[in-house]
């Protein structure tokens, strides 16, 4: 029996059964449209040019007419998909007409999901087509074209193809149109991908520039350099152009770029603006003077310029403290809460604190929790309590319950109590400058530089005060004057200073422990400023320490003073770093690390990141792995930038934990500690918890100290917990020591104070903050022979970071206003059209209100305007003149 062929080959094709049945599933509709644009392609291909236009017309209208769902093709590029080669072999053919350049457009289209991958065609027959209105073709085919555009843009910048400027052209049309449809970001990104993001100034507006620059922002974490610093200058014009002024100069800041801050103020002609921005610099911690030019009238100038140097903190910080009622003084007793200790441990613990009740350890670690909880309140049990006779009342007791150094830290005690109020803490602590107790004019010349941190004064007392005792003999009293002078003028840069300290680093006879001291001191005054000669200085001092100096803990503050002068500035200490390669091979990596880490601290850079995770996987004989430590901390440095980053800089930790030698498990929890610092996450917490019970002491001490950093002036009440059966439990007094301070700082400023160097939302860091915690974390490296040894007082290096997290209202007068405000968590709302809620589990509070890690704060009322967008620290609040009461 003979079969028919074409039957047969029917059989043979299922594909072709496949198409006939699909064509049988269309509806009328589909099939008509169908019929209609297979006779568009027909007549697209007569040879009469009215006929060709007519088509090339009605295809145009079907195709921008059509609609389409997230999951499907729109209709008519699915019916054309069979004919766009023939479109495209006639199009090749065609005279050079109007005709032709309409083709084109519609084959840009159609190329959008026919074309082969990386051919390119969408935006190939773009620039041949016409020039209309290319957002016509409806949102797909820009975002389509955006992407064609990248990969073309980097193919010529390979190739060398200079000619770009068809595609400029093209991007200018795209970014207009992204703009006009709430769609910034993918403006923003092309023209970071055509490296030309100059464009965006021009077509920004009223409605999108708040936007556009947020995301602008918050892509600069991402960056590398320089590109960060690029599109932070690009945020500040959008900026100033809308005279946005307090953001603009916050960019400033970020920049560090003083030109940027004068322009601020020379541009603004609005009196209490200024004022807003001198409170901004303040809580940065910036030292600027104002000018004539900046701000004309001499009295309005004198008060703004004492907003700067911190005049009025202390007033503030007190106002809040009654406002929330805590200015009660608390005893350490009050912190320890022993009789809350359960069971057994309670009893061991009493019985260990009778025996040992005067014991120096305890009456040392006492001091400090006593310092740290009333830091800032000028009034506490132990050190302001009046003289009950002049043979001595409690405060001489206190300090005569000390021994030699302990004595030192108790004096320094008192500046802390009295921290921010020159005044009181200069008249206070003078009296203790009449002891013959070298240990105790050490603790007085120390409480200078604690009272004047963060606070400039046009008088310099400080210095004044301090000057004279750099050079006496005994180097207790060298050591006080020289830490007084490095936290009292950290990040001012003050020529006096250096000329006082850099001899010292030169003079062969002096002690190894001034020499460290003097290089930490000129490391903060010059914080982040690569200053050649302190550079100079601190180097020529290494090279000459003997082999016996090198083994030396003291030795490692040397690195991290020239470390500290190049903190957040990158590429700048190449130089340095390669001089430091040619160091005694006992010091050099160390000195590596500390300068890598510095330099890329606060960053994101995740090369970075990766370098130092390298050093931190070699598994080296004891003894060697020294430059291990910094290099876990610098991990943590550079990745605190932003929260993506921090949190997988949390998971490596804890595979260190796990896979680390013993010197990167003893590092790891100082690193998590400054990662998460005065903000306790639980998964952290709960690592720390683990770590320090520890078997080996130094994990569990800076598992400890690291608990305290986390929750620093939280009051977090698990940590309290923690910390309180950990007192209970410890027989080591080290341990129990550490215990102490870690108690201290979860209750710092009775819960007032932070040590976050982080303000404006995260995304300001102060140098001087970071600084001081570096410093401190450094030393808690080795423990033993320094902190716990007669250094002791190097935890008053926290102070450079303690700032108050309060939200503080006042009025034009700059008097303090309560009004209602919605506090809760920040919720991230870059690259969201529209008006999204910026927060999220809020609750209403009248000010001044306290902050915790990751609020934000907004105002509940219209009543008034403030005067700035991050609502941090202290807001001048104007009155709205188009504010209408209901009532």
């Amino acid at each position: 029996m003979a079969i028919d062929p074409k039957l047969s080959n029917d059989l043979k094709d299922p594909k072709k059964k496949k198409d006939e049945k699909k064509e049988d599933d269309l509806s009328d509709e589909d099939l008509a449209l169908k019929e209609k644009l297979e006779l568009y392609v027909e007549r697209i291909q007569d040879s009469d040019p009215g006929v060709q236009k007519l088509a090339l017309d009605s295809m145009r209208q079907e195709i921008r007419t059509s609609t389409s769902s997230m999951t499907s093709v729109p209709k008519p590029l699915k019916f054309l998909r069979p004919h766009y080669v023939t479109l495209k072999s006639f199009y090749k053919t065609m005279a050079d007409s109007d005709q032709k350049k309409d083709l084109a457009d519609i084959l840009s289209v159609l190329a959008m999901t026919m074309s082969e991958e990386r051919e390119r065609e969408s935006l190939k027959y773009r620039l041949l087509g016409s020039e209309g209105d290319i957002g016509s073709w409806g949102h797909e085919y820009v975002r389509n074209l955006t992407g064609e555009i990248s990969q073309e843009y980097a193919h010529r910048q390979q190739t060398e193809e200079a000619e770009i400027y068809d595609l400029i052209e093209l991007v200018i049309q795209i970014v207009a149109f992204h703009m006009k449809h709430n769609a910034e970001p993918e403006a923003v990104d092309l023209l970071m991908e055509v490296e030309d993001l100059d464009l965006l100034i021009k077509h920004v507006d009223v409605t999108n520039y708040k936007r556009t620059c947020l995301y602008l922002t918050s892509s600069a974490r991402y960056l590398s350099g320089p590109d960060d610093m690029l599109v932070l200058d690009i945020a500040h014009k959008i900026y100033l152009k809308f005279k946005e002024y307090p953001s603009a100069l916050r960019i400033a800041l970020v920049l560090d770029n003083l030109e940027y801050v004068k322009e601020v103020f020379t541009l603004s002609d609005d009196v209490l603006q200024k004022k807003q921005f001198c409170y901004i610099l303040a809580q940065h911690g910036v030292d600027f003077v104002l000018e004539e030019d900046m701000v004309a009238d001499d009295d309005e100038r004198e008060g703004m310029q004492e907003i700067i140097n911190n005049a009025r903190l202390s007033e503030g910080y007190l106002n809040l403290a009654r406002d929330v009622e805590v200015m009660e003084p608390k005893s350490p007793e009050d912190i320890y809460k022993t009789h809350l200790i359960d069971g057994r441990a309670s009893a061991s613990a009493s019985t260990s604190a009778s025996a040992n009740v005067d014991s120096a350890k305890q009456n040392l670690s006492a001091t400090f929790v006593n310092a740290f909880v009333n830091a800032g309140f000028g009034q506490d049990k132990l050190m302001t309590v009046p003289f009950e006779s002049s043979s001595g009342g409690p405060t001489g007791n206190w300090i005569f319950k000390n021994k030699e150094h302990g004595k030192t830290s108790v004096v320094a005690s008192h500046g802390m109590i009295l921290l921010w109020d020159v005044d009181a803490g200069l008249s206070q602590i003078d009296k203790y400058f009449h002891s013959t107790d070298n240990h105790v004019t050490a603790g007085a010349l120390l409480g200078i530089g604690i009272v004047n941190c963060n606070v400039n004064n046009d008088c310099d007392p400080a210095l004044a005060l301090l000057a004279d005792y750099i050079d006496k003999e005994d180097s207790t009293i060298r050591i006080g004057a020289i830490m007084g002078l490095g936290l009292a003028y950290a990040g001012s840069q003050n020529e006096r200073i250096r000329d006082k300290l850099t001899p010292i680093l030169a003079d062969s006879g002096a002690p190894l422990d001034v020499i460290a001291f003097a290089a930490i001191s000129l490391g903060l005054v010059y914080v982040g400023s690569c200053n050649e000669d302190v550079a100079q200085s601190i180097l020529f001092s290494l090279m000459e320490r003997s082999e016996s100096e090198l083994s030396d803990s003291l030795i490692r503050f040397l690195p991290l003073g020239l470390g500290l002068l190049y903190l957040g500035k990158q590429e700048s200490v190449e130089a340095t770093a390669e001089v430091s390669k040619t160091f005694n091979e006992k010091i050099r990596k160390y000195c590596e690390m500390t300068l890598l880490s510095c330099a890329y601290a606060g960053t994101g850079n995740v090369l970075k990141v990766q370098d130092l995770l390298g050093h931190c996987t070699e598994h080296l004989e004891k003894g060697e792995g020294i430059h291990q430590g910094p290099a876990v901390l610098g991990i943590a440095m550079i990745a605190m930038a932003e929260e993506l980053g921090l949190e997988m800089a949390i998971r490596s930790l804890e595979h260190m934990l796990q896979y680390g030698e013993q010197n990167i498990r003893r590092a790891v929890p100082l690193a998590l500690g400054l990662l998460c610092i005065s903000n306790p996450k639980v998964n952290v917490m709960d690592t720390l918890s683990r770590l320090s019970h520890d078997t080996d002491q130094e994990v569990a001490m800076a598992a400890t100290i690291s608990l305290g950093l986390i929750g620093a002036g939280t009051n977090n009440a698990r940590l309290a917990g923690m910390l309180r059966n950990l007192s209970g439990h410890c027989k080591d007094p080290d341990l129990l020591f550490c215990v102490r301070i870690a108690q201290g700082f979860v209750h710092l400023g009775k819960g007032l104070l932070t040590l976050t160097p982080y303000q404006s939302e995260r995304f300001l860091l102060s140098p001087t903050a970071l600084a001081g915690i570096i410093t401190l974390l450094h030393a808690c490296l080795d423990m033993n022979p320094i902190i716990l040894a007669k250094y002791h007082y190097i935890l008053y290096f926290a102070v450079l970071a303690m700032r108050s997290r309060m939200l503080m209202t006042v009025d034009e007068n700059l008097k303090p206003l309560s009004v209602p405000f919605r506090v809760g968590q920040a919720v991230d709302v870059v690259g969201q059209a529209g008006r999204p809620k910026t927060i999220t589990r809020f609750q209403t509070h009248s000010t001044p209100v306290i902050l915790a890690a990751g609020d934000r704060a907004e105002l509940t009322t219209e009543k008034y305007i403030p005067l700035t967008s991050i609502l941090e620290g202290f807001v001048i609040l104007r009155k709205n003149p188009d504010y209408v009461d209901d009532q």
